[in-house]
């Protein structure tokens, strides 16, 4: 096992990576419990859609660690399941099955760019300081969602967020959450964000605000989903833009998750190259289809991945450990359910603000790069998206590189990625 995974190479042990795997899992939990419930909007049976869950993000991690050796967990994705189930199947109004379908070409068209090599030599285009500011944008969007998970932040109807009551035990308990990951990965080499989202988890059985609901339960059936997807239906070209939409959601959120894992995991050279990276996205990309034929929204990368690393995560086994929890969730659903959001919210806002180290590292010098990484920074956790954040970073990048630089200098990659940005937001 260390030989094929290269253990020693990458500075770590089975214990660690398996202990990585944990926590990564516990923070992508919450999957389980939203993606059936937002399916179920959709009309999808919503005890069949936990099982498909579970089975997609199972297959997808251990394929990612297995082939690519990369320490990245996958599930349907967030975002990309409400695109799935508000917009496509409830604002336009086809069925699921359709929908479905539309998911499973959206996945072909992104198998091919990925093996094609056409989707690495877009992300190998991208500047340096750029990467840094999706790594950076990644990690406040992770932030973001803890501090909203834990009620530490709320909305409000003048400033657009405020601060959460901390009179409220589950708020009170997302602080101390953030407290103790971070006292214990201080102390620990390892193990500091899984002992402090299990130690509040306790703490919130013990105060009653988490229900015990038992260990084990029998598995649902996932018949009403299995052979239900309706691939000529989506053929139609009334179907070309939700298509597109899908795939241009999913290359960059999982681009700008990859890149920014990858630099957190050190994946990365001294030149900003990153090992493995062409085996990365083909089984990111194969994940989707296979998400498709389960019944999913698109299966992506996931940004939670960042606290196995965070944990001690460098290799695969990581990965596999994270799909092999993921099976045995199927079993162990209702304990799988039980640790809350305010447990995992401290958690996230920790590694949140470990991704933010590189900043360090930008060109502060040299404007061309340095806004369009700040704007990309800022602009993925204010938008809510990290392909929308990626977007605006780029469409800037090339203005700021033809217009205010005393050498104008583009790459093409980088022009096709800012084109196709201005196709999606004036058109989509």
């Amino acid at each position: 096992m260390g030989d094929f995974f290269k253990l020693q190479e990458n500075g770590t042990s089975v214990g660690r990576e398996l202990m990585a795997g944990a926590t990564t899992f516990t923070a992508m939990a919450y999957i389980l419990v939203v993606n059936p419930q937002i399916m179920a909007s959709a009309g999808i049976d919503q005890d069949a859609s936990f099982v498909a869950t579970c089975l997609a993000a199972a297959i997808s991690c251990i394929l990612m660690g297995l082939y690519a050796n990369w320490p990245v967990g996958l599930a349907p994705g967030m975002g990309l399941n409400a695109l799935f189930a508000y917009t496509i199947v409830g604002d336009l109004g086809y069925p699921w099955q359709t929908a479905l379908g539309a998911v499973f070409i959206s996945g072909v068209f992104f198998v091919i760019i990925s093996v094609t090599r056409i989707r690495a030599w877009i992300i190998m285009s991208i500047p340096n300081d750029l990467k840094i500011g999706m790594t950076a944008g990644v990690g406040l969007f992770i932030g973001i969602i803890g501090l909203q998970n834990g009620g530490i932040i709320t909305d409000h109807p003048v400033t657009l967020v405020t601060m959460g009551d901390f009179s409220d035990i589950p708020t009170a308990l997302a602080g101390v959450s953030f407290l103790l990951v971070a006292v214990l990965s201080a102390r620990l080499a390892a193990g500091g964000l899984i002992l402090g989202i299990l130690a509040v988890t306790v703490i919130g059985v013990l105060l009653g605000e988490v229900e015990y609901r038992g260990i084990m339960s029998a598995p649902p059936s996932i018949a009403p989903i299995i052979g239900q997807i309706d691939i000529a239906a989506a053929l139609d070209v009334s179907l070309v833009s939700v298509i597109f939409s899908i795939l241009i959601v999913n290359l960059f959120d999982t681009t700008g998750t990859l890149v920014g894992v990858a630099s957190n995991a050190e994946l990365t050279d001294e030149d900003g190259n990153i090992r493995n990276f062409s085996k990365a996205l083909k089984a990111d990309s194969t994940a989707s289809v296979l998400g498709a034929l389960l019944g999913n929204s698109p299966v992506t990368s996931y940004v939670e991945s960042a606290a196995g690393v965070a944990a001690g995560g460098r290799t695969g086994l990581t990965a596999c450990a994270v799909g092999a929890l993921f099976l045995l969730a199927i079993f162990f659903a209702p304990l799988a359910m039980m640790i809350p959001s305010f447990a995992v919210s401290g958690a996230l806002v920790y590694v949140a603000l470990l991704m933010c180290s590189g900043l360090g590292r930008l060109s502060w010098e040299n404007p061309v790069v340095l806004i369009p990484a700040l704007l990309i920074m800022i602009m993925i956790p204010l938008t809510f998206s990290i392909a929308d954040g990626i977007g605006i970073g780029f469409i800037s990048y090339v203005a700021l590189s033809l217009l205010a630089s005393k050498a104008p200098k583009v790459s093409y990659g980088a022009l096709v990625i800012a084109v196709l940005f201005i196709v999606k937001f004036v058109l989509l």
